[in-house]
């Protein structure tokens, strides 16, 4: 268990500023525990009540230096940055189960910055090679896209496919991470 958060599924939230826009990180006991695109403060109500229907908790904003998203933000900043090629933080899957955490764990332990992979190619990585289409639907699960990289998934065909946090928002990371080119403008 990580210092400040007991044992139950207490949780604390914080947004961050990203070059990608707004990113609400959640937190539990165990380590972070979602990342969710376009934290706007509009949208953060809703992000939250997902939230709670997923861990059973309402979570409460972060009361200040919270040590697990502290780190987050610290390192979101450094990849940003170009500075951080591996995130290495402590995380909580309990949002995620079955064969979407063993697809979703297969990704962050085998897909490097700078590389992609294909949803079928990673479903025959977890032992499912008929299961292209629900490795697409794992990748829309995913409650830590960018820290658990959703985005480098793409397409046999050679095409981006698709992505939670839009396709911009896709291309902008690959651009970061050197698969793309960066747009013009």
């Amino acid at each position: 268990m990580l210092p400040g958060m007991s044992e139950e599924k207490g949780c604390v939230w914080s947004v961050e500023r990203t070059p990608i826009g707004p990113l609400l990180l959640a937190a539990t006991g165990l380590g972070l525990v979602s990342v969710v695109f376009h934290a706007e403060r509009r949208r953060v109500p809703a992000a939250l009540s997902g939230l709670a229907r997923g861990l059973g908790a309402r979570p409460a904003p972060s009361p200040g230096d919270h040590p697990v998203l502290t780190e987050a933000a610290e390192q979101l900043a450094a990849y940003f940055a170009g500075r951080l090629r591996v995130f290495e933080l402590a995380l909580d899957w309990s949002l995620a189960s079955g064969f979407t955490e063993r697809v979703l764990r297969e990704l962050a332990a085998g897909v490097p910055l700078g590389s992609v992979v294909s949803y079928q190619d990673l479903a025959r990585r977890v032992g499912e090679p008929g299961a292209a289409q629900a490795v697409g639907a794992a990748m829309g699960a995913n409650p830590l896209p960018v820290v658990v990289p959703c985005h480098r998934v793409v397409a046999s065909d050679g095409g981006i496919g698709g992505f939670g946090g839009g396709l911009e928002t896709k291309r902008r990371l690959l651009a970061l991470e050197g698969v793309l080119p960066s747009p013009l403008f």
